[in-house]
């Protein structure tokens, strides 16, 4: 029911987060750096599943220069997250239409491209929900887009021997999602400021 009610919402969300972020590098301000760099290294003391060295390497990657605490450095994660289930998507679509695979591969691509489709929308509603402050509701749909990553995994190694052919998309997304799910907890429990992300 809640993601009918925002469902309004979720496509101008999805156009913010593809064009606020520039695509491009910027030097990174040593305040930005500091709290990254320990914002990764709360999350990946926190979760075994999250590489300390990921974390940093993606935050820094296309950094928002005005981006001055933690639920900016937040935004960046979800962001991230979405650019690469939409570049995922586009993989897969080529995969699919090259046909250079066999039957089994192929239907684990379409339901992998299905799987990416929803966490597509699972992205933009939790963003959407990290906005309006309701982070128990955006931290399910970060772990939902997780499971979809595993399930994806999950359909190659139902035939022995069978090779991954998302392997890396999977491991990415799962390990930006699960960032982000961290970011999330600890938005939640410091006082709102997500009204001052820009100064």
């Amino acid at each position: 029911m809640w993601h009918c009610s925002f469902s309004s919402l979720s496509l101008c969300c999805l156009f913010l987060l593809l064009t606020i972020i520039p695509t491009h590098c910027y030097l990174i301000s040593p305040p930005l750096l500091d709290l990254i760099n320990s914002t990764c290294k709360e999350c990946s003391d926190k979760s075994a599943n999250i590489n300390y060295n990921f974390c940093v390497t993606s935050l820094q990657a296309i950094p928002i220069t005005h981006v001055t605490n933690l639920q900016g450095v937040g935004i960046v994660a979800m962001e991230l997250a979405l650019e690469n289930a939409t570049n995922t998507i586009s993989s897969i679509e080529k995969m699919l239409s090259s046909k250079e695979f066999d039957p089994f591969a192929m239907n684990c691509l379409r339901d992998c491209l299905e799987l990416y489709a929803d966490a597509i929308t699972l992205l933009v509603d939790a963003f959407v929900a990290f906005l309006a402050e309701h982070f128990d509701i955006a931290t399910v749909l970060m772990r939902t887009v997780m499971d979809a990553t595993s399930t994806c995994d999950e359909e190659f190694t139902e035939k022995k021997g069978e090779l991954t052919l998302l392997a890396k998309e999977n491991y990415n997304l799962f390990q930006l999602s699960d960032i982000s799910s961290c970011i999330i907890k600890q938005v939640s429990s410091v006082p709102s400021q997500l009204t001052n992300v820009s100064s």
